[in-house]
């Protein structure tokens, strides 16, 4: 690495040496058919494809073209890996558009499996969320499906697939969606896409892991991924080919983060250097005296507000555990805070929130996170003792306020993602929040427990499950169920669709 690169911000993930695994999994049927609920799967009531329109009316219309493809992707010189992409690149061709604006993506499949997109994070009409088998049909090899929708909310987002999501993201299928301001605060704004990938080692299947991990757990919460990975990259970038970021004295930049990996990563920054100013697309409080660690679960993102501090080169790293294995490391070896010194994704309050004070709620959901050993089957993820899509649903009618209690009761961490809502994070372990926190992802360690709420404004079958896409496929997956609409496709069938 080139330390006199003057005025340069040099963000380095570290690489972590010994064996390790990369894994892919079968879909996971919990039924022999492996169909979803009649109630959600009926011809009662007004199908998913009818509600929610939008229509793009006197807006400006943003269009792109994507194309999922198999590439050959260099992460540093000399080593790469056979990858499946958007238009060619990892991550793929970045989306910027600007709040307001009217949506159109093209998606043309060049791959010999069925893909989708699913835009994560982004409020958007059920019929548009990209998941196969429940919102459309998995779009298959040589065939094209358009995307449309309004970007209404400014943020920090991600697009990926939603097809057999544990091997297609892991195999590089995800790029940025950025929803700019009208009034853009930030002249520099960077967006930086963290993952883990197996260059040197022998791929295999996560289904054969299951006696490992109910067996000797390292107590992180990350043992069915630890040591499977050995090169940690930024926007598909590792060491010495990651692009620097060059920045003059005191300038300051808004550098968006996100976490499309499977393990949860911590970066330290320079002291005093930056702080948080929002967390999956909302603006947060309370930073005047943030830390220079941020924690990002699988799925979630952080917004920073940087500033340069002087004209040397500076080092954004990796925070490497003292548990892990360090041989090989060297310089950039980041030093270990105490985890009150780290800020994670309900460290700061929201500005904006869904509720002033905590509204009684019409529908009440108990959702325990568990894993067991299913036979035949090897290792699942539980909600209430059961695997998608024997899951017990979350039922609500239009204009309910729902509260979900979530306890993880397992072994393992759980990021938990709504899609086409936003809830707010109201108590953690029975204590409640001064200031509470509007996300979509809220990741659940062993033994914490979250109390959240929502509204279910947004008409259609919508997934709450786990972003360790590891455990959705291998069951943790359930549905929030609008009463009075049903979802027209099936699970499997003759399109293949695999919604984990």
């Amino acid at each position: 690495m080139n330390r006199k690169v003057i005025g340069s911000i040099l963000i380095v993930l570290l690489i972590g040496a010994g064996t390790g695994l990369y894994f892919i999994s079968p879909f996971y049927n919990g039924t022999n058919d492996g169909t979803l609920p009649k109630d959600i799967l009926n011809d009662e009531g007004t199908s998913i494809l009818e509600v929610g329109a939008q229509e793009p009316g006197d807006r400006p219309v943003k269009t792109f073209d994507l194309t999922a493809e198999e590439t050959q992707w260099e992460i540093k010189d000399g080593e790469a890996v056979d990858a499946w992409t958007y238009n060619g690149t990892v991550p793929g061709e970045p989306l910027r558009v600007t709040e307001g604006d009217y949506v159109k993506v093209n998606l043309k499949n060049e791959l010999d499996v069925p893909v989708t997109i699913h835009w994560h994070g982004v409020l958007l009409p059920n019929k548009m969320d990209g998941v196969p088998g429940l919102t459309q049909d998995a779009v298959q090899p040589g065939e094209s499906f358009t995307y449309e929708f309004i970007a209404n909310d400014a943020g920090t987002y991600w697009y990926h697939s939603h097809q057999h999501s544990s091997t297609q993201v892991d195999m590089g299928l995800y790029g940025s969606l950025v929803i700019e301001e009208k009034d853009k605060q930030y002249e520099r704004d960077e967006f930086f896409i963290l993952d883990e990938w197996a260059v040197n080692q022998e791929k295999r299947d996560f289904s054969n892991m299951g006696g490992m991990m109910m067996g000797g757990m390292s107590g992180d919460g990350e043992a069915d991924t630890k040591q499977m990975y050995d090169t940690f990259t930024v926007n598909g970038k590792s060491g010495n080919a990651i692009d620097p970021l060059i920045m003059e004295e005191g300038e300051t930049a808004r550098l968006r983060f996100m976490n499309a990996g499977f393990q949860q990563h911590q970066l330290v920054f320079p002291e005093g250097s930056m702080k948080v100013i929002a967390n999956d697309a909302e603006k947060v409080i309370g930073t005047e005296d943030s830390s220079n660690v941020i924690e990002l679960a699988p799925g979630e993102r952080i917004d920073v507000e940087f500033t340069k501090q002087n004209n040397d080169s500076e080092v954004i790293a990796q925070k490497v555990m003292p548990e892990e294995n360090t041989e090989n490391i060297g310089e950039n070896t980041a030093e270990v805070p105490t985890s009150s010194d780290i800020a994670n994704g309900v460290s700061y309050g929201s500005e904006e929130l869904i509720f002033e004070d905590v509204p009684e709620a019409d529908v009440t959901y108990d959702m325990d996170l568990s894993m067991g050993m299913n036979m035949g089957e090897g290792m699942s993820f539980q909600i209430n003792n059961e695997v998608f899509p024997d899951t017990p649903p979350i039922k609500v009618k239009n204009g309910d306020i729902v509260k979900v209690n979530i306890t993880n009761s397992g072994r393992m961490n759980h990021p938990m993602h709504l899609h086409g809502h936003r809830f707010q994070v109201m108590a953690r372990n029975g204590t409640a929040y001064e200031n509470p926190i509007v996300k979509d992802l809220i990741h659940v360690k062993p033994g914490e427990e979250y109390t959240v709420y929502f509204i279910a404004d947004n008409k259609g079958e919508w997934l709450f499950h786990c972003h360790d896409n590891n455990h959705a496929e291998r069951g943790m997956v359930t549905i929030v169920d609008y009463e009075s609409v049903y979802s027209p496709f099936e699970l499997g069938g003759e399109n293949d669709n695999h919604p984990q």
